[in-house]
């Protein structure tokens, strides 16, 4: 697999350059993988126009300098990360403003960065915002091969628990089930609790997995992803346990030919509004327009939500290599709810599905 880090890092010199910045204090974890791939949960880098370094502890003394190699300057500090990074850039000659993520930094974080700046120090800390995040939204080849894998990982998994589901059975059961047989698959973790909704709770669009025993003719939601080299998939089926009615089949159909319609139409150069119209306007000619509450779609990488965005409030412009979710869902409050999802990558041309398992409604033993 190519080493796409040293791309990704002058990349981000290129926009620091252009927002008139020295260099970027990163705190965000997925974007330290991102530029360094380090998976550790304790860092922070500093990239300046010559270098990068990475600020670590004790724990993670063999894992950085495994998994950074030559890409950064690996620091260990036993003591206070801070003043090591006040020292760090006190070394680096002709720093003048240093950006930092604010969207990350935690309000004693800004603090400590606002004390160290003061007492004449020549250099200042600037805030800034998703700098790093839009480099990730276009995705190279192998980013959408990793985020395929772990679809695959994913649908493999769904398909292996699905068949073992029966009446009787709670959710936070149906959800060990899956979450079982991702791991024994090869996911690396979970990208976000998985959600298993059944009957009425199946119309709580972000529903908490529940103690609630699944009955006959319930409808059940299950949204879950897998993690494969740090990329995530994002999936979401609806089942029917038993023998469904009509109106199930209904409304499960609509969101079926919302989903269809969007995997259809969207491409790269549409925008965030246009995609999100290309499946809300088929469940609004079924009538169903006001019980789809949510967007149409989100990003998906290194985060299981990152840009872009697929909703009725985005302007921007969908860029080709972004990987994104495509989950119409109707939702009616106190009958049940449906949702399909999966994950595409855009390009001019049209949407690659990255996430293959049969869409029809599927009624479980």
């Amino acid at each position: 697999m190519a080493d796409r880090r040293p791309e990704r890092l002058e990349a981000l010199r290129s926009r620091l350059r252009a927002g008139q910045l020295d260099g970027l204090l990163i705190s965000s974890l997925p974007n330290i993988r991102y530029l360094t791939g380090f998976s550790g949960t304790s860092a922070v880098v500093v990239v300046t126009q010559g270098a990068a370094f990475l600020l670590s502890d004790f724990r993670y003394r063999a894992q950085a300098a495994q998994e950074v190699g030559d890409v950064a300057r690996v620091l260990i500090e036993d003591g206070g990360v801070w003043e090591r990074l006040f020292r760090l850039v006190g070394e680096q000659p002709g720093l003048g403003a240093i950006g930092y993520e604010a969207h990350v930094l935690t309000a004693s974080g800004a603090q400590q960065l606002a004390d160290g700046a003061a007492n004449g120090r020549p250099w200042r800390f600037q805030a800034t915002t998703d700098i790093v995040e839009t480099l990730r939204t276009v995705k190279s080849r192998e980013e959408i091969d990793a985020i395929r894998a772990a679809g695959a990982v994913a649908t493999r998994a769904l398909e292996h628990a699905m068949a073992r589901v029966r009446t009787g059975q709670t959710e936070n059961e149906i959800a060990a089930l899956l979450e079982g047989a991702l791991r024994t698959l090869g996911s690396e973790g979970y990208p976000f609790p998985t959600i298993i909704a059944s009957g009425p709770r199946a119309a709580l669009p972000h529903a908490r997995t529940s103690g609630r025993v699944v009955g006959p003719g319930d409808y059940l939601l299950v949204d879950f992803g897998a993690v494969v080299d740090g990329y995530c998939s994002d999936v979401t089926r609806t089942f029917v346990v038993g023998t469904c009615d009509a109106r199930q089949r209904e409304v499960h159909d609509a969101v079926r030919e919302a989903q269809a319609a969007a995997l259809a139409g969207l491409r790269a150069g549409l925008t965030g509004r246009q995609g999100d119209a290309l499946a809300r306007d088929v469940l609004a000619a079924r009538g169903l327009g006001d019980a789809f509450g949510h967007s149409l779609g989100h990003g998906v990488g290194l985060e299981v939500h990152e840009a872009p965005r697929l909703a009725r409030t985005v302007d921007d412009v969908l860029p080709a290599g972004a990987v994104v979710t495509v989950e119409p869902g109707v939702y009616l409050e106190g009958w049940g709810g449906v949702r399909i999802e999966d994950d595409v990558a855009l390009a001019p041309a049209g949407a690659e599905l990255l996430t293959e398992f049969p869409r029809e409604l599927i009624t479980l033993s």
